[in-house]
């Protein structure tokens, strides 16, 4: 059933139900194809009323994956454990609230553990911002990583590295002082 239309705005899908069933089924998919937590995580925001833009990528997305089924996590053993993870952002990629999205990646060795990517909960006022926050969540995932392994490996915590890709955040990391642009930030 098409509700009425706004002038200038796509229609909205007849069946939102097949489109929340779709996006539900490639949500499943998220847990051994990182490759598409973004796209889906974006997706899903729109489940509420989606328009014939939103039907359009599911479609792309679907695409994707019957195009690439020989993708996702394969896990080698090896003698070099270490634990590493990257983090990046993006400012304000959501146009309507102005939130950013973080990602995050972890790796014990060669081996893709755990991924995120989803919307940050606070509204950053520059790229440095959002970075920071991005590196924030990743520095909490990788401490309870690092202790996660400690308890199974009864060894002891061990130390990890973060992989951030902005210089003012690895500063603002490095020397936590609250400056005139970044006193704001919530602790």
């Amino acid at each position: 059933m098409l509700t009425h239309l706004w002038p200038g705005k796509p229609e909205l899908v007849a069946s939102a139900t097949k489109y929340r069933s779709i996006v539900g089924s490639l949500r499943y998919l998220v847990n051994s194809r990182p490759d598409l937590a973004f796209s889906i995580g974006m997706v899903s925001r729109f489940m509420e009323a989606p328009n014939s833009e939103h039907w359009g990528a599911i479609k792309r997305i679907v695409r994707y994956v019957a195009g690439t089924t020989q993708l996702g996590c394969r896990f080698v053993k090896g003698a070099h454990s270490e634990l590493f993870g990257f983090t990046d952002s993006d400012h304000a990629g959501d146009i309507q609230k102005s939130k950013s999205t973080s990602g995050v990646v972890f790796f014990l060795g060669p081996n893709l553990i755990t991924w995120s990517s989803q919307k940050q909960r606070v509204v950053a006022l520059s790229s440095c911002e959002s970075e920071y926050i991005a590196a924030a969540t990743g520095t909490c995932q990788g401490v309870w990583l690092s202790r996660l392994l400690a308890d199974l490996t009864c060894t002891e915590v061990k130390k990890f590295r973060l992989y951030i890709d902005s210089k003012s955040a690895q500063e603002l990391c490095k020397n936590p002082v609250y400056h005139e642009r970044s006193k704001h930030i919530d602790t």
